[in-house]
């Protein structure tokens, strides 16, 4: 896929916590690929600085992020000589003007907005007063966008102002991952598995993103939003729209993303008294991560002291169709869990009957695992004879990774991500309908929670998160997937 060329990338936020750990070294990484044309990188902040000490802050805090492997002194200067740091107050309609000198000339512009989304109305207003948005323009917005539905619906409306729907894209970096996208392929290409993608052979599907890390520089923004906001409403739906919809007609954009809005307006909605039987929200207490004593949530530096907001959210949710009917999936996410890990794992059911001795015919369920991080791969859990004498049965995983994966560099999602913006493929990016309706889903447990008033339930830092959560699979008679 080609890339017009020249091109410009402009990075609001370009000197913040996302730019440096993921979407520069992402760019480095394309530039060091070859795969990034000829083109200038503007850095937006409200800090001014001169060019050596931009240069040595990039050294400093974007080069600890990239590959061990990838660094070198000849492409990294190559990199950094294309880009520049504008400094532009995103309220100050002038300020926008400036912009212009820093530009190739070409018409190929990428505006991503590594900012609050409360910013993407007047930054999006800027650039358009300014005669910066071209045809071939394209513009990122970073979640979580808005807070509720309302200023969800707002921003869109909005941004639509000034950016035509095809090109807006609406980044959600879990679906650059590369497990991901081998979902997709392993579903749409086996008939192996296909046929059994449904409720005649599937029991249940886990999803979860766990995270050992608490809030650390993210405070300030962090408890305005909660891992609702921040985690489930986008990133643990989308990998639920993957995992359940039905196969796209084509491996086009709209072809894909028709599918996943059907599977969020097929969500069983959730309200009043079933909230609290199926979701759990929970708040760390001080514990132990990684062997050492780390503070509750509450206790964290920025975190007021009565803060309600969750840091861990679980949920038991319905697709109502044909295909999931009467299959639960269970969706987590939290900080300062046991571990960091992202997996789906969809649970097959049980043989109807055993007939080997000693062996419960629960104990030999099959499993297919896709793990997302720290580690991506696929593993297909099995049963098979245990050596020796006797019919012994032992249950074991065939790994579907390629053999030369390890010797291969799989790229991070970012890269993947950034590389379809400049290349105008909206595939693995999320359409208005899809934001509309994750929002539409979620709205009626955010108000209820708001009018509860009441603590989440606390957990212990280093643990798997608060006992609720565990009780929303035990009285289904099952387990959450937990390898610590």
């Amino acid at each position: 896929m080609q890339i017009h060329s020249p091109f410009d990338l402009v990075l609001f936020g370009g000197l913040g916590d996302l730019a440096r750990r993921k979407l520069l070294p992402a760019l480095y990484m394309l530039d060091l690929d070859q795969r990034l044309p000829d083109g200038h990188i503007v850095l937006i902040s409200r800090r001014q600085m001169a060019a050596d000490e931009l240069q040595e802050q990039l050294r400093q805090q974007v080069q600890p992020h990239l590959p061990p492997t990838a660094y070198d002194v000849s492409s990294w200067q190559r990199f950094t000589q294309r880009v520049r740091l504008q400094t532009l107050d995103a309220g100050d309609a002038a300020s926008y003007q400036h912009l212009v000198a820093q530009l190739s000339g070409g018409d190929n512009r990428v505006f991503y907005l590594a900012t609050g989304s409360d910013l993407y109305t007047q930054i999006s207003q800027g650039l358009y007063a300014a005669g910066l948005i071209t045809p071939n323009s394209k513009v990122v917005l970073e979640k979580p966008i808005g807070h509720d539905l309302s200023s969800a619906n707002a921003i869109n409306t909005a941004v639509a102002e000034f950016f035509d729907e095809s090109q807006i894209y609406r980044i959600d970096h879990y679906l650059g991952k590369e497990t991901v996208q081998n979902l997709m392929v392993l579903r749409f290409a086996n008939s192996l598995f296909e046929h059994q993608w449904n409720h005649k052979y599937i029991d249940h599907i886990q999803i979860s993103i766990t995270e050992s890390l608490g809030v650390e520089s993210r405070a300030g923004f962090y408890d305005h939003v909660g891992a609702t906001r921040d985690m489930f409403q986008n990133h643990l739906l989308q990998l639920l729209c993957i995992t359940a919809m039905e196969p796209p007609a084509r491996l086009e954009p709209d072809a894909v993303r028709d599918e996943k809005v059907k599977v969020l307006r097929a969500l069983r909605p959730v309200s009043g008294a079933a909230i609290g039987d199926h979701l759990v929200r929970g708040q760390y207490d001080a514990g132990v991560s990684a062997g050492r004593p780390v503070p509750g949530y509450r206790e964290e530096p920025g975190i007021a002291a009565h803060s309600y907001t969750e840091t861990f959210v679980a949920a038991k949710v319905h697709i109502d169709n044909w295909r999931w009917a009467g299959v639960p999936f269970y969706l987590r996410t939290g900080k300062r869990l046991a571990e960091r890990a992202c997996e789906i794992v969809v649970h097959f059911k049980e043989i109807p009957h055993s007939i080997f001795p000693l062996q419960h015919k629960s104990t030999m369920a099959n499993k297919l695992v896709f793990r997302l991080q720290p580690d991506e791969g696929i593993r297909l859990m099995l049963c098979e004879k245990k050596v020796g004498p006797g019919m012994s049965v032992r249950p074991m995983n065939l790994s579907l990774n390629p053999a030369n994966l390890k010797q291969t560099r799989v790229p991070e999602a970012y890269e993947r991500l950034l590389f379809d913006v400049l290349s105008g493929n909206a595939t693995l990016f999320l359409r208005n309908d899809e934001l509309t309706e994750a929002w539409r889903w979620i709205d009626p447990v955010l108000r209820s929670w708001k009018e509860l008033e009441q603590r989440p339930e606390p957990y212990t830092a280093g643990s798997w998160g608060p006992a609720a959560a565990t009780l929303l699979l035990a009285k289904d008679g099952r387990l959450w997937d937990e390898s610590s």
